[in-house]
């Protein structure tokens, strides 16, 4: 089993129309063994920028920690908030630097622009950027949230119809994949705010 697949896990990132959502399952497993349900693998960066992080679960909290100094640290130096492009490149080059003994982590960025533009990316454990039109997965259940967001997403999606619709994937995505569900939770992120919403799945 690779590294990669040690704990398991699954995210999207989805764009809409003035629109962002970001979502997780809740697992914590070690390999096929289940030992939490409320695990945190998607985190706020600014009020406007969220971020999931898949892969090995000590690298997920190490990054999460180190990506939220950076933030505190743009935003006391450039006294501005760090924009979604600027975080993405600033999370590539933490991964870039490390590349010859990396971070065990896919991250994923989903976020609104000074202009309330929606913004997704992920990248790889050295921190290519990947930045497509629709949707972004990552984690281990990716072959087949693959399969439901092409099935289901739409372009300019409603803040509402976006979240049913990122719910709807992930929920079906993850019942295909052993390692990766109990759950999960969705953050719709919209110029009024973020909608936080957490899923009941399937508890086997």
């Amino acid at each position: 089993m690779s590294i990669m697949e040690y704990n398991g896990g699954a995210i999207i990132a989805m764009k809409g129309k003035g629109c962002v959502a970001i979502a997780a399952d809740r697992r914590f497993g070690v390999q096929a063994l289940t030992l939490g349900t409320d695990f945190q693998k998607v985190f706020p960066a600014t009020d406007k920028i969220y971020f999931g992080l898949a892969g090995l679960a000590t690298d997920v909290q190490t990054l999460s920690e180190k990506f939220r100094m950076k933030v505190d640290m743009y935003h006391l130096r450039e006294e501005r908030e760090i924009t979604p492009k600027t975080f993405a490149h600033m999370v590539s080059s933490t991964l870039y630097e490390k590349r010859f003994g990396g971070y065990f982590c896919f991250p994923t960025i989903a976020g609104l622009d000074a202009k309330n533009e929606p913004y997704i990316c992920n990248m790889d454990g050295i921190g290519c950027i990947t930045t497509p039109n629709d949707f972004v997965v990552s984690g281990t259940a990716e072959n087949q949230l693959y399969g439901m967001c092409e099935a289901l997403w739409e372009p300019d999606l409603e803040p509402e119809d976006l979240f049913e619709t990122i719910s709807q994937a992930l929920m079906n995505g993850v019942d295909r994949d052993a390692i990766s569900g109990w759950g999960g939770i969705v953050h719709v992120i919209t110029p009024e705010g973020v909608i936080t919403r957490t899923l009941k799945g399937r508890m086997d």
